[in-house]
């Protein structure tokens, strides 16, 4: 079963975060936390992610504003842009979540959040203008 829930998860974590994403942090491996890997595969990606109660978009909302709300940079930047390049959620979207976080997560927070946001999605765009003129 927990085989399984690998697998499942492992796929929904591509989904989420991309493959580019997932690729390096299956390269970057090791017996060290090789294990802490395996699980939160398992256990996030499956057993959280896949459950019936919220669709995925809802999630990544949530997921955003939590990392709002702890500070934590990185994974606001990696959940924010991959939320943009799946199409899951539009800029308004990402807008609206940070103005509810101002509220509940403080002012400050917000304003780094909106500051970070700013950065992702501009590269983002670039990607996604670099495309459409054939680069």
């Amino acid at each position: 079963m927990s085989r399984d829930a690998y697998l499942k998860g492992m796929k929904t974590r591509r989904k989420v975060l991309g493959d580019e994403w997932v690729d390096r942090a299956e390269r970057n491996k090791d017996a060290f936390n090789a294990e802490f890997q395996e699980l939160i595969t398992r256990y996030a990606w499956d057993e959280i992610w896949n459950r019936k109660g919220l669709p995925h978009a809802t999630r990544r909302m949530l997921v955003i504003a939590t990392m709002v709300a702890l500070g934590r940079w990185e994974e606001f930047q990696l959940h924010v842009r991959a939320a943009l390049q799946s199409g899951d959620l539009s800029r308004d979207d990402i807008k609206e979540v940070l103005l509810q976080s101002a509220v509940y997560c403080g002012v400050p927070a917000a304003n780094t959040a909106f500051k970070e946001a700013r950065a992702v999605i501009g590269e983002v765009s670039k990607v996604k203008n670099g495309k459409k003129r054939g680069k």
